[in-house]
């Protein structure tokens, strides 16, 4: 009885069953077709030449779906090979041309159509079929009476038995027509090994062939050969490219029975063993087990790496071939998110190792922003292109009489040119007009319909500060006037005014992004009560509890990249609360610790920042720009991974002082100052922490121990 591939690839799961297989007797090729139709084989293979997509001349037979199914094709009892027998559904495309004019309303019928709607639909249907190192290509005759099918409709299947292949090969087959009227059908398949299949005693190679299992030992995986002592074979590790050839990683000859130990940093979705017996002619069985392993795929995502390449080029680096798309955005400066074109551009296939091109007439630097998405996330362009630019951009659209409109891409959407708007692109929309006109603005793209423009705004936010001056100038004349007539009540300003210069003009405007687990409510109102304190130092303090709307818009990952960067920029730091949640996120990336991720929340920034901030640690960037910090009686200094302790670990609020002055730019504050306002800070934390430390069921209840983390 013939096994159903669907049937056949549920039962080689993760728990095979071994199951028998439909014998074929001889290696002559067949082909057999459901009642209706008509077909023949043609002798030989033909030539794979598709060719190119042709108009039908009306009704024609295509294919439209492949199924496949295993067979054996057998020379002898003992002696038989795998093979894959190929089933082609067939419809009907295209339409007869309705008579016109007075035939129409009930003329004489036209002799031709009659004759066509009476003959024979006829199709010459090609089957591709590669599998390392073969490839054949086969014709197939199919006729159906024209009569008896209409238009869109299924007319039945054919069936070629068979193309032989090795046990556990990729195998790829194409189907299309000659002439090729539409896109041809593929289908990829990775055929069982021995081990799947009831063939031991039928296919002779399987007879000697080492048997490798795949089993996981925590952070461990075993590859363990059962085999005799006696039994000399071959051993491959590579990674299995769908672009390009096969990527050997290990090889060994070893004797059996052998056990091989493989780190979980190792794994890949593309990682696959081959194995087979050192004799001539033997058969290797490949098997690729990780495919569906989440700790390759995250291993995969974390190896990926993007750069640009001069002048327009781009290329994705990654171990494996991985289904991903590019797409196009505008990034202003700000720190805002990353804006996609209006109109879109389309997003492009990527294919990795493979340099690629940018579809623009000139680079620009808030245009390196391109996200590629993956199965796993998305990876933004490395800052290569220099800093952003303050340039509006301009969509520049025509229609078919060549008018055109232009407008400007702003946060709140493409704002039209000479509109009322109270934006900033409509109050200077005719020196836009102008400066584009003059020839001032760069063009980024162009086609028939649209046009891309960035037009520099360095010479507006100029005219904006001589203002500013004069406003200054002004402000000064009447405090010069108030200093005349009230100069006792001056002074008093002027002490408080040295004092605040004394403390640090710093401390006042330095941005911090406090970053941490969303574990619980009452460890969010702990973390928005050290924000709160912290912004009356004051500091510019982010968190994504202020920013839960943006947070959501966005994405955790945009969002944290746009404020880390900003905060970066000016000089700012990035401040790591470490919690128990925090310590198991960081060691599963870190690969040290749980292997299953903790719960995340709809807004948790701190799990899809530590993509970004894991390489600053690693590459010794972190010092100067991170300060970590916990909470008393929440964790214990040693649960910190060690890799976080380059750069200074505070517990509050018992270390506030030493935090404080961490937080100001060089030039502190006196001590009695940097004192006064660490006290103020432990008054607004105090409740909170303690109220979380002694919550019902709270693991720093005294009766259930201190939560250290540990």
């Amino acid at each position: 009885m013939p096994v159903p591939w669907f049937l056949l690839s549920l039962a080689l799961g993760r728990s095979p069953m071994v199951l028998s297989l439909e014998r074929l007797v001889g290696p002559q090729d067949t082909a057999r077709c459901s009642p209706g139709l008509s077909c023949h084989l043609w002798d030989g293979d033909v030539l794979c030449l598709p060719g190119s997509i042709v108009s039908a001349p009306g009704p024609v037979l295509v294919p439209t779906r492949l199924q496949t199914e295993l067979v054996l094709r057998c020379y002898q009892e003992t002696d038989c090979d795998l093979c894959v027998r190929v089933a082609i559904h067939l419809a009907v495309h295209g339409h007869w041309e309705e008579p016109k004019g007075e035939e129409k309303f009930g003329g004489a019928a036209d002799p031709e159509l009659e004759e066509s709607r009476n003959a024979f639909l006829q199709a010459q249907v090609v089957l591709s079929f590669q599998a390392y190192p073969t490839a054949r290509c086969v014709l197939l005759e199919v006729q159906v009476p024209a009569a008896l099918v209409q238009p869109g409709q299924s007319v039945g299947s054919v069936v070629f038995d068979c193309f032989e292949a090795a046990l556990g090969a990729e195998v790829r087959i194409w189907s299309y027509t000659q002439p090729r009227y539409q896109k041809e059908l593929n289908l990829t398949q990775h055929l069982p090994d021995c081990k799947g299949l009831e063939v031991r005693d039928s296919i002779q190679s399987c007879w000697a062939l080492p048997w490798l299992n795949v089993s996981a030992d925590g952070d461990d995986v075993h590859l363990v050969l059962d085999v005799s002592e006696d039994q000399r074979f071959g051993l491959s590790l590579y990674w299995n490219q769908v672009q390009g050839p096969t990527k050997p990683w290990w090889h060994r000859n070893l004797t059996g029975p052998q056990t091989i130990t493989l780190n979980h940093t190792d794994l890949f979705p593309c990682l696959c063993i081959q194995v087979w017996p050192l004799e001539p002619d033997s058969v290797r069985t490949s098997i690729c087990p990780f495919r569906e392993d989440p700790r390759a795929h995250r291993n995969l995502w974390r190896a990926a790496r993007l750069q640009l390449l001069p002048p327009r080029g781009w290329r994705l680096d990654a171990p494996c071939s991985l289904p991903a798309e590019a797409t196009l955005c505008w990034q202003a400066p700000g720190g805002g998110p990353c804006q996609s074109l209006v109109p879109p551009l389309p997003p492009a296939n990527v294919t990795v190792n493979k340099a690629l091109e940018l579809p623009l007439l000139n680079v620009h630097p808030n245009l390196c922003q391109v996200w590629v998405s993956l199965k796993t996330g998305l990876l933004p362009f490395p800052d290569s292109l220099g800093p952003l630019k303050d340039d509006m951009l301009l969509v520049e659209t025509r229609d078919p009489h060549n008018n055109r409109s232009l407008c400007a891409l702003e946060p709140s959407g493409c704002t039209p040119l000479l509109s009322r708007a109270s934006t900033r692109a409509a109050r200077l929309g005719e020196q836009l007009l102008q400066d584009l006109q003059s020839g001032q603005c760069l063009q980024l793209w162009d086609d028939d319909l649209r046009a891309l423009w960035a037009c520099p705004m360095d010479k507006y936010v100029h005219q904006r500060w001589a203002l500013v001056w004069l406003a200054c100038l002004l402000f000064a004349a009447v405090l010069f006037l108030l200093f005349l007539f009230r100069k006792d009540q001056v002074k008093g300003w002027l002490r408080l005014l040295k004092e605040d210069i004394r403390a640090g003009p710093a401390t006042r405007g330095r941005a911090a992004l406090l970053l941490y687990s969303a574990e619980d409510s009452g460890f969010e109102r702990l973390v928005s009560a050290l924000a709160s304190a912290l912004c009356q130092l004051p500091l510019r303090v982010a968190v994504d509890l202020w920013s839960r709307r943006e947070l959501s818009a966005q994405g955790p990952l945009a969002w944290f990249h746009a404020q880390r960067r900003q905060t970066l920029q000016e000089g700012g730091v990035v401040v790591l609360l470490f919690s128990p949640g925090a310590v198991v996120l960081c060691r599963e990336w870190l690969q040290d610790g749980a292997s299953t991720p903790a719960p995340q929340g709809p807004h948790d920034a701190f799990a899809a920042s530590l993509s970004c901030v894991l390489p600053d640690f690693l590459q010794g960037r972190a010092p100067g720009r991170y300060v970590g910090a916990y909470f008393d009686g929440l964790l214990h200094s040693d649960a910190v991974p060690a890799l976080f302790r380059s750069v200074p670990v505070f517990s509050l609020p018992s270390q506030l002082p030493g935090f404080l002055g961490t937080l100001q730019e060089p030039g502190d504050p006196r001590p009695g100052l940097l004192r006064e306002r660490a006290r103020l800070v432990s008054q607004a934390l105090q409740p909170a922490l303690d109220q979380l430390l002694k919550a019902p069921g709270d693991p720093g209840d005294p009766e259930d121990g201190t939560r250290d983390g540990t």
